[in-house]
């Protein structure tokens, strides 16, 4: 593997991405994409492959909120990967405040200097794992992964990148609900999270395993149940309560 050097304080290469969105052809280019804005950018070796999907992506997607409050207008992944697999990846994956752009003839990467071949696992010519801050076009700060075998995945994560940008920044609240179909104090208590602005993930607990799933989890009979950053907050009273002070 030729040396990977860091391309701090140069442009971003010059090339046309083509995308598909939705099942439809899109494009967009270097300059929309960088011109006058902050992007963070992280890049990955594979669609589906298992740190991709496991913890790259969906750490990156997770913070994106907090990227955002910091300054950083778009969290952009690129993946030397055709079209329609980065589709598919996107519809597997939660990661709805990514833009997951695939480099498919590997234009981007090459001209990064981040394109390595990893014929030895049947990919071919793939990217090397590695994150950046870019301002107006210009790389500000690159994290590349340690060269060394394998896929070392040691600096190029989300929190590295969000750190370096803030190193006092305020990762989200991880928030659940449980709920289940047709109850109308789990309507509620969604409608007062929606109408508060709060990000939550709704887990409807199906009822074959509901109240077995509601006693191992929440020591509950009822839903809904709130969980914010692994604390139990309580049932629909509780949610009305914590969410009224938030709002102080």
């Amino acid at each position: 593997m030729s040396t990977l050097s860091s391309r701090e304080g140069q442009p971003v290469p010059e090339v046309n991405f083509r995308y598909r969105e939705n099942g439809e052809w899109k494009e967009i280019d270097s300059h929309k994409l960088f011109d006058n804005r902050t992007v963070a950018v992280f890049s990955l070796p594979g669609a589906f492959t298992p740190t991709c999907s496991s913890t790259h992506l969906p750490r990156y997607n997770e913070l994106a909120p907090s990227f955002k409050e910091n300054g950083v207008d778009q969290v952009v992944c690129i993946s030397v990967n055709d079209p329609f697999v980065m589709e598919e990846w996107v519809k597997s994956q939660e990661c709805n405040n990514v833009f997951v752009l695939p480099d498919g003839n590997g234009a981007f990467t090459e001209q990064m200097g981040m394109l390595v071949d990893k014929s030895d696992l049947n990919f071919g010519k793939r990217s090397w794992r590695y994150s950046m801050l870019v301002r107006d076009g210009i790389i500000e700060k690159m994290f590349i992964e340690p060269q060394k075998e394998g896929d070392p995945f040691e600096v190029s994560d989300a929190d590295t990148l969000l750190h370096y940008i803030n190193r006092d920044a305020k990762e989200p609240d991880q928030i659940a609900l449980l709920t289940r179909q047709g109850c109308q104090f789990c309507t509620k208590a969604k409608k007062l999270l929606d109408e508060a602005g709060i990000t939550y993930a709704e887990v409807d607990l199906p009822h074959t395993v509901r109240t077995r799933a509601l006693g191992a989890i929440a020591k509950a009979k009822t839903v809904p149940q709130l969980f914010v950053n692994g604390e139990l907050i309580g049932g629909s009273d509780a949610v009305e309560a914590w969410v009224s002070e938030r709002k102080r």
